[in-house]
């Protein structure tokens, strides 16, 4: 398992919730760490290129920004990584994951509305061969899916 350094440690640990809402929410954490906004930056983009992190923005409540929908596919399962990534080449896509199930691979599609959606999801299905299966949300619970790392 790789070792994080403290600052690596801190940019995970400390920020999964919280982001400045500022002009400059990485030098307002440069700040807070005592380090240079460019040395924020330079993390983060490595800690996103190795995979630690997947993605760093702003999470909405769904549907009140754009709509959304979980959508999932039954894939062979010698298939399931190269539809993985044709489906995560899509830029609506924000959640993708694999699951022991009928229907293996799921994920959320976000768009600017459901014209939009129902484009996306029509042309995911295209470009991978098999039909999505379309789960709109009936109900919005929300998880908080920060958590704080054990370091050794």
């Amino acid at each position: 398992m790789k070792q994080y350094s403290k600052l690596e440690q801190r940019l995970l640990n400390d920020f999964q919730d919280g982001l400045p809402l500022t002009t400059n929410p990485y030098a307002d954490i440069a700040r807070e760490i005592g380090v240079y906004e460019t040395t924020v930056i330079e993390n983060l983009r490595r800690l996103q290129s190795e995979g630690a992190i997947s993605r760093i923005g702003a999470v909405f409540r769904p549907n009140r920004v754009g709509v959304s929908t979980l959508a999932a596919m039954a894939v062979p399962e010698n298939k399931i990584d190269e539809v993985a990534a044709i489906v995560n080449e899509f830029d609506q896509v924000n959640h993708n994951y694999e699951r022991e199930h009928q229907f293996n691979l799921w994920f959320v599609v976000v768009a600017a509305d459901s014209d939009e959606l129902a484009k996306t999801l029509k042309s995911i299905e295209q470009r991978c061969g098999y039909s999505v299966l379309d789960l709109p949300m009936l109900q919005d619970y929300f998880i908080d899916l920060g958590f704080k790392m054990q370091w050794t």
